[in-house]
């Protein structure tokens, strides 16, 4: 089996073309997964194919990337509109970085939105390879009625649900035809030694030895080349499909290219793990191509024995998976994704399937508090076979803390523990994480005394308390002279005032403060290691009272990653949010994006998120680190003072 992966922006007619290709020769079998991933196999050419069919929104790359794991080669789907092109780009990215073989596949040509040639030209400024135009339109006017082949220098004039018909070239469309094939030569020629001496000696190469040519060049993955059509009327399937079948690499070559990126023996690795879901009554389902062949039930397959192997397409158990066939692993939960799979180990999938970090966070919670203990497994596992997503706690209250792509990836999230796992939840908001510290020292003589009838207790203590600067946390030093606190009992004083920076005056963790312990009294009997303790802890206390407590708020540092298009747009979006831009640079993996480095407010992130997807179509995206804490004064500091002390109360 022969397998391809169909990718693009939403709205560029995937799903209608892979239908087309699968329904040239015959019926096609279909089923798509959870998290919206198309798996549609069919024959051609007297061999068995299987077509992924991914997500279109932004916030689905990560299914974009297993897809291209398991994939000998790629088609990506355009829009015609030349100002469109910049939605191609993080697929672009993902080609690039996978080293997958690609088609460039203009589709829905029917709709006359702009010239063909501006539409590469646009789309090149995302390429690192060249993209190689195959085809040119033929146009009446301004609507599009056919292609010219540019090896065969054959023209096609398309016809509504039939074969298009096999047509002479027209005179309007000869002089563009010769200009673009020269220009198609001339790239080829830069990767055949042959084809270059021909082009010198001024010599007509034959159409056969171009073809041999131009599909050796796509397998090495130098170029991409560019075919034109309209999935929707199925114009343009036929050719693109006999290109995936010559040219298009076989499965040893995903074999080899795999093994190479983790540095194994091609023999040893037997198959590849790129896409799990769960299902009600199932399980776990574990999507995997075999890249050596008996691959059955109970083998050893990642370092255990493989489960069920079924036809993911028909749902039904299959004797063997052979070499390049798509199976589905059902209760072999020991399979990780992505994987690469030897009979004994799982391992690690390349870099560049690392998922792009997730800019949303929610606090999930249960709406039958019974369900509370059971959402936390769930969540983790969810998490195994959902790569975008992060499971972790809130800090201070514990609660479910997921971090996602975006809101459709939450609104997924939350319909998949409704419909597989039975739990209904609520998600909101977590609170921004604040601090306070002080703004000058204080003095405090406490005294901790209690009587109850047996040995008492007795602590006397005097402090200093004072702000450190920024970043130094909490330190402790004592300049006790004369044995007035037996040393025995410092280590207890310390871990008292440590006890009181866990809530200040303003009902935040206390951060920058220095406790310094200058004298006080025991008792020969009644002292104790608890006495000491408490009196540090209620003497810092009242220290910190004294000493002007401040709001202190998190700045974190981001990292925008954007298509060079909109780096303008971002200047605004961070001053707004209070934040300060540290500048950007562009990016030198990947061609047309930038980095855009900034400070915000960490209470910002949310809205920077909102804003970022609205200013990008979807397609920049940041990583965030935390910076700092710094001062937080007048009303807004008020109203977060005030807010905190109406939920301790």
């Amino acid at each position: 089996m022969r397998c391809f992966t169909v990718l693009g922006p939403s709205q560029t007619g995937k799903s209608t073309l892979v239908e087309r290709l699968g329904a040239l020769e015959g019926a096609p079998k279909r089923s798509v997964s959870p998290y919206g991933l198309g798996l549609t196999e069919f024959e051609f050419g007297n061999e068995a194919w299987c077509a992924l069919d991914t997500p279109g929104a932004g916030e689905s790359l990560v299914h974009v990337q297993e897809a291209l794991l398991a994939s000998d080669a790629c088609i990506l789907c355009v829009s015609p509109a030349p100002e469109e092109a910049v939605l191609a780009a993080p697929y672009l990215r993902e080609i690039e970085a996978s080293g997958t073989p690609c088609i460039l596949f203009v589709n829905r040509m029917d709709e006359p939105r702009g010239r063909l040639r501006d539409v590469i030209a646009a789309l090149q400024d995302y390429a690192g390879h060249t993209l190689l135009l195959r085809q040119v339109p033929i146009r009446d006017g301004e609507r599009i009625i056919g292609s010219c082949d540019l090896i065969s220098e054959r023209a096609w004039r398309y016809r509504e649900g039939q074969p298009s018909a096999l047509i002479e070239i027209p005179e309007t469309v000869a002089e563009r035809e010769r200009e673009a094939r020269a220009e198609l030569l001339e790239h080829l020629s830069e990767y055949d030694d042959w084809l270059l001496e021909e082009l010198v000696e001024d010599r007509e190469p034959a159409s056969d030895a171009i073809y041999s040519i131009a599909s050796r060049v796509l397998r090495e993955n130098r170029v991409i080349p560019v075919l034109v059509g309209s999935a929707s009327h199925g114009n343009g399937m036929m050719r693109l499909m006999k290109a995936l079948r010559h040219e298009a690499p076989p499965a040893a070559t995903l074999r080899q290219r795999l093994a190479a990126s983790r540095t194994i023996d091609d023999g040893a690795l037997l198959g590849v793990s790129f896409h799990a879901y769960h299902r009600p009554s199932v399980g776990k389902t574990v999507l995997a191509r075999a890249l050596g062949d008996g691959i059955r039930q109970g083998a050893m397959l990642g370092g255990a024995g493989l489960g069920t192997v079924q036809d993911p397409a028909a749902g039904k158990p299959v004797p063997a998976a052979e070499a390049g066939m798509i199976f589905a692993a059902v209760k072999s939960d020991h399979l990780s994704i992505p994987a690469l799979l030897t009979r004994d180990a799982a391992l690690p999938a390349p870099a560049w399937t690392a998922p792009p970090p997730p800019m949303l966070e929610r606090i999930l919670s249960p709406v039958n508090e019974r369900d509370e203990t059971k959402l936390s497994g769930m969540l983790a596992k969810l998490a195994e076979t959902d790569r975008g997503l992060l499971v972790t706690q809130e800090e201070g209250s514990g609660a479910h803390l997921v971090c996602v792509q975006g809101p459709m990836h939450l609104r997924g999230i939350c319909k998949t523990l409704a419909e597989v796992f039975h739990i209904e939840v609520t998600d909101r908001s977590p609170g921004a994480v604040y601090r306070e510290t002080i703004t000058k020292p204080a003095e405090v003589h406490y005294r901790h005394r209690k009587q109850t009838g047996g040995a008492g207790q007795f602590a006397d203590v005097k402090l200093t308390v004072r702000p450190t600067g920024r970043g130094d946390g909490f330190t402790f030093a004592e300049t006790v002279k004369g044995g007035a606190v037996p040393r025995n009992y410092i280590p207890a004083v310390e871990a008292g005032a440590r006890e009181a920076m866990e809530k200040g005056p303003l009902g935040f963790p206390v951060i920058d403060v220095g406790v310094t312990l200058t004298d006080g009294q025991h008792h020969s009997v009644d002292s104790s290691d608890f006495a000491f303790r408490a009196a540090a802890k209620m003497g810092v206390r009242q220290a910190l009272a004294q000493a002007s407590a401040v709001l202190m708020q998190p700045i974190v540092r981001v990292e925008i990653h954007i298509p060079s298009i909109h780096s303008g747009s971002l200047v605004p979006i961070v001053s707004a949010l209070k934040g300060q831009v540290l500048g950007f640079d562009r990016n030198e993996a990947v061609k047309g994006w930038d980095i855009f480095r900034a400070l915000v407010p960490g209470s910002a992130l949310d809205e920077l998120a909102r804003s970022l997807r609205s200013a990008t179509q979807g397609m920049g995206y940041f990583s965030k680190s935390f910076d700092h804490f710094e001062e937080l004064y007048g009303k807004e500091a008020e109203a977060i003072i005030s807010m905190q002390g109406a939920q301790a109360s």
